[in-house]
């Protein structure tokens, strides 16, 4: 019985790829350097495959960004502001795309589906030239045989790819970038001819697009696009793979009706209805790649079940054409469970990340081929067993006022016009206000002072000492600048989602527990085991600390219950809606008690929400129901004078804009910068929202600082029909202090120029 993985964490055990980036990038090390620490990951991995078991071990699937860019630069797709003209695509113009530079912005980034993974989105026009331009699928092939590990190269499928960009700015709209199909198709043959002379016998596309809702247009491209490549795969075994939900039922027609292919990936994790389908008929004679271990979450599989599912499997497509599989690519899970060596032993027994999760996928194929390794699966079952049983997971006093959460809609008192009108009373804020989002970027003193108290070699007292004096410089900083709604900068916290879960009962937390979110970045999400509560303030004390400096309103920042959730492995033994009315209840009892302290503005971040949102449409109006609920319970109990705001990022929001009505925030900001002003046009465009706009005016991950002049036309049309606010379009963490005062002082400039544009149209008006 055969095994097989979708991919597999590209990051390192010890993060390694993410100190290779930032060491080239500012300029420690060379090209060379960069690829030699490339080299050393990908061949870690296929032999650790390879020892294991693991029959068909995926190739193509580490990355230097991600794997859509890779695609991207496949097909010399590359924008003309980059000044590409031709030839091998090499790091400059690579990571130009990813990053920008001092002159050009990058391309925009979002969600890759609905995980926490993000993408480099291509931008694509009538007339861009495509070319086969980086032969990377083909190197890791042929790398891969050195080591005497054959590999199934993986390839971005040419549909998915051309339903995942958007219109090259310029372009009309309406441009429909799967128009493009036919000119991609002839550089997938070239990429497949080469793969088969590099002595591939299988090759994988992956196809996720198919688990979206398509039109019979779209789904029709599938059958034109496989049609078409069907002679070039000919003498190649071909596996396209779907994951992170079902697939359709006219899309699982298609998919099992394609030319030229051998086998069908399914997601049977978050794609559970699947089943059904393949036992309501699957193609003689075709291979059925059963992903029955997940690839997103944390938790050891239920070897006993997915035994029995893989059997139900094997008597529709025989023994010889079932191989056992991921969910999906093992890249949204940590590396290896056993770095783990300060995490509690009965809820480590609990887990399994990649490395376990590779050991599970061949465990379940060798008991499929009568090898049951019986003390493996004994060993699983007592840890399942013990997960159900353990008093940690369930809380009555936690359980009983979630329960009574429903049926109620949890609105503030009175509308948001009425409410703005209270606090500009109480605030006394200028037209056009200025604030950030949070955090400040921290110093190498300032982490080693987190080190040393964290390894306890620094006192309480000495902590408080040191944050005081940061929190200090951040509000000395911004009221120079004259910035208007104030924020501590956060120097006690490292990660914003961490920082709550270390304070809130029900979390666990790693040591090494990393997952790459785009390019060096990498989060460490928390573990939610058992049910959600506060046993005491989080940020009250820092909060008030901050406020007690400055007579200029200072925010409260807490991440909201919807972001905490999609930002953490959530336990999968209740529903998720569950667990995230226990974690509102949490933040609002911190929302009142900010408020209790002087707190008058709170931003309670729901970046992640929209992340979150279900990829099939018949499922997105639960899933909205109860993240909005989720937020207004956070907030239903503040005062009309207590302005709350929420931010949202790197997401497409323009499809759920009803959704930000409902939250009913005071304030909300925006991403802007990046995705071309085309977030804050909704809400020109015809969109009556009566509460504060903050657009993202200032990409942070950008190299380029705009000009006041430039911000100022940017948001000027906003004027007319919203309360508009000036805000970056993410936290400064990751910008250095010199960068930060910088951007600040224009932004500041920016808003005055437009309060004065205003003054003078308004004086025009009424003369």
């Amino acid at each position: 019985m055969a095994s097989h993985v979708v991919g597999y964490p590209r990051v390192g055990p010890n993060r390694e790829l993410k100190f290779a980036l930032e060491s080239f990038w500012h300029g420690k090390s060379t090209a060379k350097d960069l690829l030699e620490a490339g080299a050393h990951l990908k061949s870690s991995i296929w032999k650790q495959m390879a020892t294991v078991g693991i029959k068909y071990i995926p190739s193509n699937t580490f990355s230097y960004y991600d794997q859509v860019l890779d695609t991207t630069a496949m097909l010399g797709a590359v924008p003309p502001r980059y000044g590409w003209n031709g030839g091998k695509i090499g790091f400059d113009v690579y990571f130009s795309m990813a990053r920008g530079t001092a002159s050009v912005p990058a391309m925009e980034m979002t969600k890759w589906f609905d995980t926490n993974y993000h993408y480099i989105v291509p931008e694509l026009g009538p007339d861009v030239n495509f070319s086969y331009a980086s032969r990377k699928a083909v190197k890791e092939c042929k790398e891969a045989k050195k080591l005497g590990v054959d590999t199934v190269p993986v390839l971005l499928g040419p549909v998915s790819y051309l339903l995942l960009s958007k219109p090259a700015k310029g372009v009309e709209k309406t441009f429909a970038p799967l128009s493009l199909l036919r000119k991609i198709l002839p550089i997938y043959g070239e990429v497949v001819s080469e793969l088969k002379a590099a002595g591939a016998s299988w090759i994988q596309f992956d196809e996720p697009a198919l688990v979206l809702d398509l039109d019979s247009h779209k789904l029709q491209a599938f059958t034109e696009a496989y049609s078409e490549l069907e002679s070039c795969l000919s003498g190649v075994n071909v596996v396209v793979e779907t994951y992170f939900a079902d697939v359709p039922a006219e899309a699982y027609k298609v998919l099992t009706s394609l030319k030229g292919v051998t086998g069908f990936g399914f997601d049977l994790v978050d794609g559970t209805k699947t089943l059904d389908l393949i036992k309501g008929g699957f193609p003689t004679g075709k291979y059925l790649f059963a992903g029955v271990v997940d690839g997103r979450n944390i938790w050891a599989n239920d070897l006993a079940g997915s035994l029995n599912t893989l059997h139900a499997l094997e008597s529709i497509v025989g023994k010889d054409k079932l191989v056992v599989s991921t969910s999906c690519s093992l890249l949204h899970t940590p590396v290896d469970v056993v770095n783990e060596t300060e995490l509690d032993e009965e809820i480590k027994s609990w887990l399994a990340f990649a490395a376990q999760k590779v050991v599970e996928v061949n465990a379940l194929a060798k008991a499929l081929a009568g090898e049951k390794d019986e003390a493996f699966f004994s060993a699983n079952a007592a840890a399942q067993a013990s997960r159900k049983s353990s008093p940690r997971i369930t809380n009555q006093a936690v359980q009983r006022p979630t329960a009574a959460l429903r049926g109620y809609d949890h609105c503030r008192a009175t509308t948001v016009s009425a409410r703005i009108d209270a606090q500009q009373k109480k605030l006394n804020l200028p037209v056009i206000p200025t604030t950030t989002i949070g955090s400040f970027p921290q110093s190498e003193e300032l982490r080693r002072v987190h080190c040393e108290y964290k390894d306890k070699k620094m006192s309480w007292e000495e902590y408080v000492k040191a944050i005081k004096l940061e929190i200090k410089k951040a509000i000395r900083l911004q009221e120079e600048l004259d910035v208007d709604v104030l924020v501590h900068g956060e120097p006690e916290r490292n990660d914003m989602v961490e920082y709550f879960g270390e304070q809130l009962s029900g979390f666990a937390f790693t040591v090494d527990g990393w997952v790459q979110s785009y390019g060096s970045h990498c989060v460490k999400p928390p573990i939610i085991y058992g049910d959600v509560s506060r046993p005491k303030p989080m940020t009250v004390f820092w909060s008030a600390m901050a406020q007690s400096m400055t007579a200029r309103p200072m925010k409260g920042m807490l991440t909201g219950p919807v972001t905490i959730l999609n930002c953490s492995f959530v336990r999968n033994d209740q529903p998720r809606f569950k667990t995230c009315y226990q974690i509102a209840l949490a933040i609002k009892d911190e929302v009142e008690d900010l408020e209790k302290a002087g707190i008058n503005v709170i931003q309670i971040d729901e970046a992640a929400l929209r992340g979150g949102l279900p990829l099939r449409k018949s499922e997105q109006s639960f899933y909205l129901d109860w993240a909005v609920h989720s937020f207004k319970i956070t907030n239903c109990g503040v005062r009309d004078t207590t302005q709350i705001h929420t931010h949202m990022c790197y997401s497409h929001i323009d499809d759920i804009i009803p959704l930000i009505f409902d939250m009913d925030a005071d304030v909300i900001t925006i991403e802007n910068a990046r995705s071309d002003e085309k977030l804050l046009s909704v809400f020109h465009e015809g969109v009556n929202y009566g509460a504060g706009i903050v657009p993202g005016v200032y990409d942070i991950h950008s190299l380029i600082i705009p000009s006041a002049e430039e911000i100022a036309d940017r948001t000027i049309k906003m004027l007319t029909t919203n309360i508009l606010w000036f805000n970056p379009n993410f936290v400064f963490k990751t910008r250095d202090h010199a960068g930060v005062k910088r951007a600040l002082k224009i932004m500041v400039l920016a808003a005055e120029l437009l309060r004065t544009e205003l003054a003078h149209a308004r004086k025009e008006k009424y003369e």
